[in-house]
């Protein structure tokens, strides 16, 4: 059951960015990325975690506009993807970029710049 609730969130992400990336209008979505997309057990409610690239205000109003289409978007897909209930969508905003690169530039402030390269390279070596 788990795995089947993992595959249609995935499916739920890729459907999601493809109707902000391609069908919605509103000039307030900006540069936006569907990053993940948490489905609960009933896969009746979707947490659709988004990052937006911009300053506070032009992400303030991406999500806006993205709230204001959350109709339109469950409605978009509902049509794509047949489930018996279409989940309710709550858009989150995804910090986790932003938060990455705070910590790069702390790095690069206080390491020398090797240090801080061989400090980044061993992070990522301990997320594999």
């Amino acid at each position: 059951m788990k795995l089947r609730v993992e595959r249609i969130a995935l499916q739920i992400q890729r459907e999601i960015s493809d109707i902000v990336q391609h069908h919605l209008k509103d000039p307030r979505v900006g540069f936006v990325t569907v990053t993940d997309v948490e489905l609960s057990n009933d896969m009746s409610y979707a947490k659709v975690f988004i990052s937006v690239m911009g300053t506070p205000t032009q992400k303030e109003e991406s999500m806006l506009g993205l709230e204001r289409a959350r109709g339109f978007i469950r409605s978009e897909l509902g049509n794509r993807i047949r489930l018996r209930v279409t989940p309710e969508i709550q858009f989150r905003l995804d910090q986790s970029i932003d938060y990455s690169a705070r910590i790069e530039h702390v790095l690069h402030e206080i390491l020398p710049r090797d240090d801080a390269q061989r400090a980044i390279r061993e992070g990522e070596d301990d997320d594999r």
